[in-house]
């Protein structure tokens, strides 16, 4: 058997270097190592059960987990004065995803940050056809 993902990891094993924001039964909520810390109180929400990103993820444990990030979010914003909240994800190693377990940033910003969390730029990728028209033929 392979290792568990890291993710997995750090919800298993009890560890002094964890700091824990919220425990629950489908999802919880750490803080990121500080060397990757985007604000103060800039938390991670990650799902109890393994799923490598969005795609994959159960609608229930994916429900636990934004209804969490959501909860930290107010958190941020009670706690901290917080006057927004940035929630960052990837899917998917060309999405920039670093960890292959879903992950959900939650990051506090104020007026004061001079930071956009904006993509910058637009994608160079081109796709034949109209890409919302053969979207919604997938729905259809």
């Amino acid at each position: 058997m392979s290792e568990p993902c890291t993710f997995c990891r750090i919800i298993t094993e009890e560890s002094d270097d964890t700091v824990w924001v919220e425990r629950e039964a489908e999802a919880v909520a750490f803080r990121p190592l500080p060397a990757s810390e985007l604000a103060p109180g800039h938390t991670l929400v990650v799902p109890r059960a393994h799923s490598v990103g969005l795609l994959d993820t159960d609608p229930r444990s994916l429900q636990a987990t934004i209804a969490l990030a959501q909860r930290v979010g107010r958190a941020m914003k009670a706690a901290l004065d917080a006057t927004g909240v940035v929630v960052l994800s990837a899917s998917g190693v060309d999405a920039g995803q670093s960890v292959p377990h879903l992950h959900l940033h939650v990051v506090p910003c104020w007026d004061d940050d001079g930071v956009t969390f904006w993509p910058e730029g637009v994608s160079a990728h081109r796709v034949e056809g109209d890409p919302h028209a053969l979207l919604a033929e997938m729905f259809e």
